[in-house]
């Protein structure tokens, strides 16, 4: 078992990074968590895509909407959070999630077990040097066992009417 010290994060503080328009404040990571969970905090820009339709094989996400309105498609419906709601979104589920909103939308993001956030410290690495090749991020995805649908892209944008990327 992890005996973890007490910790207060102060507004502000965290490793932030970015992939596109969606944010990543790094608040609890899973060597905090003894492998239990992480905990970031995405803001998402205006009328954006966060990512293609993916699904995960090792963990379950939670997100807990902070401000404006995240639209998900779990599966095959589509739900929206407002601030105070709560995603479920369970690993083997396709899924997906967007800002609904014309300003900035916030959230925080629940992964659990922990590990997934060493895939977002790779790819703000990756994506620092420029778009990387897509077997390259193809190769990351596979080592987190993350199914990306990248031909979902377009849909969803068109659907949603927001952008990605």
């Amino acid at each position: 078992m992890h005996a973890a010290n007490a910790t207060v994060l102060k507004s502000g503080q965290g490793r932030v990074g970015a992939l596109g328009a969606l944010g990543l404040r790094f608040m609890i990571t899973g060597a905090q968590s003894g492998g239990g969970f992480t905990l970031l905090e995405q803001p998402l820009g205006p009328r954006a895509l966060a990512a293609p339709l993916h699904r995960h094989s090792r963990e379950d996400e939670y997100s807990f909407v902070l401000t404006g309105r995240i639209g998900a498609l779990l599966g095959d419906e589509v739900v929206f959070g407002e601030p105070g709601d709560l995603i479920f979104k369970p690993r083997g589920q396709w899924h997906t999630y967007w800002n609904a909103m014309d300003h900035e939308s916030k959230m925080l993001e629940i992964i659990s077990p922990a590990g997934f956030e060493g895939y977002f410290d790779e790819l703000i690495t990756l994506f620092a040097g420029g778009r990387p090749k897509p077997e390259v991020a193809a190769a990351v995805a596979a080592r987190y066992g993350l199914e990306m649908d990248f031909a979902s892209i377009p849909r969803l944008v068109a659907e949603h009417g927001v952008s990605f990327g």
